[in-house]
């Protein structure tokens, strides 16, 4: 898994977290950006056939993987997606990369959204996985929606009520989570679920639920503030999502995404669920190396 690539630690802006990742290949840069409740092992299979034309980046958010866990403060803000974006800008800075490419799934994808917005000036191009953008999604709540993601809810209620639930049955959880619970799962290589149940602590559950407290408080905030002031990410942005997904069965996409992007140069659904890199990487390849390419 990621033959040929460099497995470092950096230091971000933040004196509290350090960001852990794998990188290698030679060309212009790209970031991938995981998922709940993945890592940047998310990206095994695709990452290293775009190394073949791209200096190819794969970094854990902070609270997943081997990256830092701060704890969460009162107000959340340094699990935000402001705050996620701008380790990972700070990554890509000391590895001497002042432009690049992003692609993100799931909480990745709206990592890479606040990334876009935040960093015009740094974000070259969007490529976007079975994601829609968080104020239109807390906007727009339906029931069967909000059953199939209740830990959305679970997950952002006060600390520290998930914590304890979840406590000593964190394997038990993950890979329920990712294999029968809700709709499009499954598809995973066994050393991939390995990896994911290894890296599943209580630091990491109480990092993940940070990351969703945020979602409904100070991300929230921000997105709403953006929306309503007509400020809308500019790069070249590609959207894709699984036609087993979520995504696809509760919300429309091609609705749901020109609010909030002014330049979308492709919207396509691909024929997986929710885990578009790890069910079809094929697919996920030929998409992102045509373009970021181009």
């Amino acid at each position: 898994m990621f033959e040929g690539f460099k497995h470092v630690q950096i230091q971000t802006s933040d004196p509290e977290v350090k960001i852990n990742l794998r990188y290698g290949g030679t060309g212009p840069p790209i970031l991938l950006l995981h998922g709940n409740p993945l890592t940047h092992v998310h990206w095994h299979l695709v990452a290293p056939r775009l190394a073949e034309h791209f200096t190819v980046v794969c970094a854990d958010l902070r609270g997943y993987g081997d990256s830092s866990k701060p704890r969460g403060l009162p107000d959340h803000s340094n699990y935000s997606f402001r705050r996620m974006a701008q380790d990972q800008v700070d990554v890509m800075a000391h590895l001497g990369f002042k432009k690049f490419c992003v692609a993100g799934h799931d909480r990745g994808g709206r990592t890479a959204i606040r990334m876009a917005l935040d960093h015009a000036d740094k974000v070259k191009k969007l490529a976007s996985f079975d994601v829609l953008p968080t104020h239109y999604i807390l906007t727009h709540i339906n029931l069967a929606w909000a059953v199939n993601s209740y830990h959305w809810w679970f997950m952002a209620q006060p600390y520290d009520l998930p914590e304890k639930l979840i406590a000593g049955h964190e394997d038990f959880y993950i890979l329920k989570k990712l294999t029968t619970m809700g709709i499009g799962k499954g598809g995973f290589k066994q050393e991939a679920l390995d990896e994911y149940a290894r890296v599943c602590t209580p630091e990491n559950i109480h990092g993940v639920c940070e990351d969703y407290r945020a979602n409904v408080s100070v991300d929230f905030e921000m997105d709403k503030a953006d929306h309503e002031s007509g400020r809308r990410i500019q790069c070249p942005t590609a959207v894709y999502w699984g036609e087993l997904s979520h995504t696809e069965k509760f919300f429309n996409p091609h609705e749901a995404w020109p609010p909030y992007a002014a330049n979308i140069v492709k919207m396509q659904p691909l024929p997986c669920g929710h885990y578009p890199a790890e069910q079809v990487p094929d697919r996920v390849y030929d998409e992102l190396s045509v373009f970021f390419r181009d």
